[in-house]
């Protein structure tokens, strides 16, 4: 089967792929349109996030089998198309979830104890105790909306600092022994503490809204390493004005462009202007899932899961 990358990746990816018998193309540098008009040679199509896997495109993939994204989402691909196609899509939340876990919990901490502020402060001659006097997490109530792979590895690391945590799901019985699963009206009644753990799908673009945030009882700690278009930046931003929001920890943005890798300040609207001043805001370049470990966990994901589809037999 010949197999195209259009993005580059860990290269045990490319190897394994190749001892199975796959016949491997690299092209990292072509247009989208140009791609298009050889990707009907093509049985495979291995991709990050370089372009939209969108139906136009789809169409003109004649004898496409699958598409491996290397990463947890597939939402750069029309899946609707795929389907109707019989093209089989291959993603790897598996691959990258420990990561997300950890700096989920890394992006908590620094927000809860002003890690950053006091960092910066201290450089500056600035020796500040009492104002920097931080909070544990211990005794906290902590919501997960989404409970996947990102959300469980999360919750597995906070299962020792003694928390209670409850997660929101639309899917049943996903709750095990270190999250409960519960309805949206506990999270917004008890929550301490939130996080997303979700696709970009049509049900969670927009999702954390001033109607949303809102509904919670208490004033929270909000963590989102999962897509910046589930959050209305303007409303994040009135809510950590009013203090609904103590604090944010951000690893995905509202305005990133579609290959998240290019972020330009000039362009930025006055509401993510807001974020980068804000002292009780942490950001991150959507790295959460991006550790050296998660590259190779990532490419042997995909790799297995297309040799164990498509390899030889």
């Amino acid at each position: 089967m010949k197999v195209l990358f259009v993005d580059k990746n860990h290269e045990i990816l490319k190897e394994k792929l190749f001892a199975n018998g796959f016949e491997i193309t690299e092209d990292y540098t072509s247009s989208k349109e140009d791609i298009e008009k050889k990707i009907h040679a093509f049985d495979g199509i291995i991709i990050r996030s370089r372009f939209p896997l969108d139906s136009d495109f789809l169409d003109k993939a004649e004898n496409l089998k699958f598409v491996g994204r290397v990463g947890a989402g597939l939402e750069n691909i029309d899946e609707i198309a795929a389907k109707a196609k019989s093209i089989e899509l291959f993603n790897a939340p598996e691959g990258n979830r420990d990561a997300v876990g950890e700096h989920a919990l890394g992006m908590l901490l620094s927000i809860m104890n002003r890690f950053e502020i006091a960092d910066q402060e201290v450089r500056n001659g600035i020796w500040k105790r009492e104002e920097n006097r931080g909070e544990e997490i211990k005794g906290k109530t902590v919501a997960l909306i989404g409970y996947g792979n990102m959300g469980k590895a999360f919750a597995q690391r906070l299962k020792g600092f003694g928390a209670k945590l409850i997660c929101y799901d639309i899917k049943d019985n996903v709750g095990d022994e270190n999250c409960r699963q519960t309805h949206m009206d506990e999270v917004f009644e008890t929550a301490d503490i939130l996080s997303l753990h979700i696709p970009q799908t049509p049900l969670t673009l927009g999702l954390v809204n001033k109607e949303y945030i809102a509904k919670f009882k208490k004033p929270i700690y909000f963590v989102n390493t999962a897509r910046g278009k589930a959050v209305v930046t303007k409303d994040l931003v009135g809510a950590l004005k009013l203090g609904k929001i103590k604090a944010a920890g951000l690893d995905v943005l509202e305005f990133e462009k579609s290959s998240f890798e290019t972020l330009h300040k000039d362009d930025m609207p006055k509401e993510m202007q807001y974020l980068i001043s804000s002292q009780n805001v942490l950001l991150t370049p959507h790295i959460a899932g991006w550790t050296h470990e998660s590259k190779i966990k990532l490419a042997e994901v995909i790799a297995d899961k297309i040799i164990s589809a498509f390899g030889k037999s």
